[in-house]
């Protein structure tokens, strides 16, 4: 991996962004010869915004190259398996995602290539995992832009890493340090993983522990300080465990060994060697070029263009 400076390191989880746009943008905002670019042109906007109101050095939109990875679903059938189109239920898994949105994904991808915003996504990983490897190899602050609150296991006050976490639009965002992680769900960053798994998350396929819900989820972790140390209190006939618990959480045991490596992200993909540092002009002129003329971008390429000058 190049990085371009040490400074503040942006990361997008920009399906999750281009996802908000599509649906915050309507579809009457469209190309030349009538396509709709309602996500393109809401995703600059919102990397026009970011990028004025946070003023990152390095800038990097991270991608899903699989949304659904094999290791995962090997670990855990349910894991995302009900956003599977049902016309793809046989062969590789293909997302469900609007019709007029898929089109709009590779402009989009295209258009950050001839910006020179660096663009990685890695064969067999999601773009939380590609997230959370950037954030590891960090050497200075991380604001990592998500409306996927999965990402909240990765804030850590001491390294500086936050989440931005959209509200409404990207003008509003909730800024997700550890101290808003405590008061709202009794955990720091570290923690969060393992009260997601216990939890369970319906939106992920996740089943989580029957019977064990977000508070007492919190509680236990209170209580036993994290995943491995509940595990090791159902074994222990002294532990303050009710008996409900005790026999749910004995019974989830299968579960709760492979959960973890599904929840929590990879630190140790292998990243391509790409160049992180905010462009200040495009890296392919002629192409941006085109790829306006052809697609109507306007003025959320010019702005975005004369914020990146700045």
């Amino acid at each position: 991996m190049m990085r371009g400076v040490t400074g503040r390191l942006m990361l997008l989880d920009t399906a999750s962004l281009y996802f908000r746009a599509y649906f915050g943008v309507p579809d009457s905002v469209r190309a030349p010869d009538g396509t709709p670019v309602n996500a393109v042109r809401g995703l600059l906007d919102f990397i026009d915004r970011l990028v004025k109101d946070h003023r990152p050095d390095e800038l990097v939109a991270c991608m899903d190259a699989d949304w659904r990875p094999a290791w995962r679903v090997e670990l855990i059938p349910s894991y995302k398996a009900h956003r599977v189109a049902e016309e793809h239920a046989v062969g590789p898994d293909v997302e469900e995602v609007p019709d007029t949105l898929s089109p709009q994904v590779p402009v989009i991808e295209a258009v950050l290539d001839a910006l020179g915003i660096a663009r990685v996504g890695v064969a067999g990983y999601e773009a939380d995992d590609v997230i959370g490897t950037f954030t590891a190899r960090a050497a200075g602050p991380v604001d990592i832009v998500t409306g996927d609150r999965d990402l909240y296991q990765l804030v850590d006050d001491a390294r500086g890493v936050r989440v931005l976490y959209p509200l409404k639009g990207v003008g509003t965002l909730q800024t997700t340090d550890e101290a808003w992680l405590r008061e709202k769900y009794g955990v720091d960053g570290r923690g969060y993983a393992d009260l997601a798994l216990l939890r369970g998350d319906p939106s992920d396929g996740l089943p989580g522990v029957p019977g064990i819900g977000e508070k007492t989820a919190a509680k236990l972790l209170a209580e036993f300080g994290d995943l491995a140390g509940i595990v090791a209190a159902v074994g222990d006939p002294g532990a303050r465990l009710t008996p409900a618990q005790r026999k749910r959480l004995d019974e989830a045991r299968g579960y709760l060994a492979v959960a973890p490596k599904v929840v929590r992200v990879a630190h140790d993909v292998p990243l391509p060697e790409v160049v992180t540092a905010l462009p200040r002009a495009p890296r392919e002129p002629a192409a941006l070029e085109e790829l306006a003329r052809r697609w109507g971008l306007g003025g959320s390429l010019q702005r975005l263009l004369t914020t990146l000058a700045e």
